[in-house]
């Protein structure tokens, strides 16, 4: 019998990445590969260091297909960057997450799609 969730799930991360994303380009050190990412945001919970919680958004998340990154770069580290070009700029983001939050987090439950936590860090 099919696993029709993890179809569903398949299906639902092919259609983002169809119709809801754009080229970018992912880069490790003087290695690089251009993706497509689907754009998003996280609201994290983080310890304020005093026994209370400080609710803290990502600059920016990039939803890319592991596949995409296979070959040449495996899993994403902090310092990785993914430049993202708009108009006449390129917006520069390093890949990382404040506190001592993961830098990426698997967006589903079957590990087809990486969900990439980054920080702006220039503008090109």
């Amino acid at each position: 019998m099919p696993d029709l969730l993890k179809f569903g799930s398949d299906w639902l991360a092919d259609m983002l990445k169809e119709h809801a994303s754009r080229p970018v380009v992912y880069r490790r050190g003087a290695v690089e590969v251009t993706v497509q990412a689907t754009i998003g945001r996280t609201l994290l919970k983080l310890d304020d260091g005093y026994g209370g919680v400080r609710m803290e958004w990502t600059d920016r998340d990039f939803l890319i297909h592991v596949a995409d990154l296979g070959a040449v770069i495996v899993l994403p580290e902090r310092g990785d960057t993914i430049r993202e070009a708009q108009g006449d700029k390129t917006f520069v983001y390093e890949v990382m997450a404040p506190g001592k939050e993961p830098a990426w987090r698997w967006s589903d439950v079957y590990r087809k799609v990486l969900r990439i936590h980054t920080k702006q860090v220039g503008v090109e």
